[in-house]
């Protein structure tokens, strides 16, 4: 199953290894679920998970793009040819779920899931971390 990560899900793993986006990413690479990526989505990782306001205790910039490039190894990587603009909002969002539309993923994994009360009306959930990790163990 293809999933989009939101990058509400990277910060909060960077600011705690206590919740649930922590959990998450060190299940990958994972047999259960792949990300999917764009160069839009990556782009925005990158400017955000950088800013020094992000970063975990300890870490440098260069850690940073060197674990989004270790995520975008493991992602399968995706072209959109079809945008949905303007459909939800924030155009980020929008480029979030045209990710999700164009790769077939059920799930946007994200802390912001009230900006996505749109999406299923494209065949898209938005769910939390911990409801994702809820989904893959009742799968198991």
């Amino acid at each position: 199953m293809r999933v989009i990560l939101d990058t509400s899900v990277l910060v909060a793993a960077a600011r705690s290894r206590n919740g649930a986006s922590f959990h998450l990413l060190s299940l990958l690479p994972s047999s259960k679920f792949e990300i999917a990526l764009t160069v839009a989505l990556y782009t925005e990782w990158q400017s955000v998970l950088t800013r020094p306001e992000h970063l975990p205790p300890g870490a440098n910039a260069e850690a940073a793009i060197g674990f989004l490039r270790y995520l975008a190894s493991i992602a399968h990587l995706q072209d959109v040819h079809f945008l949905w603009r303007p459909f939800l909002r924030d155009p980020d969002d929008d480029m979030v779920l045209e990710c999700a539309v164009a790769s077939g993923s059920q799930y946007i994994v994200t802390h912001n899931v009230k900006d996505f009360k749109r999406a299923p009306e494209l065949k898209v959930n938005a769910i939390t971390p911990a409801e994702f990790l809820t989904l893959l163990r009742s799968k198991s």
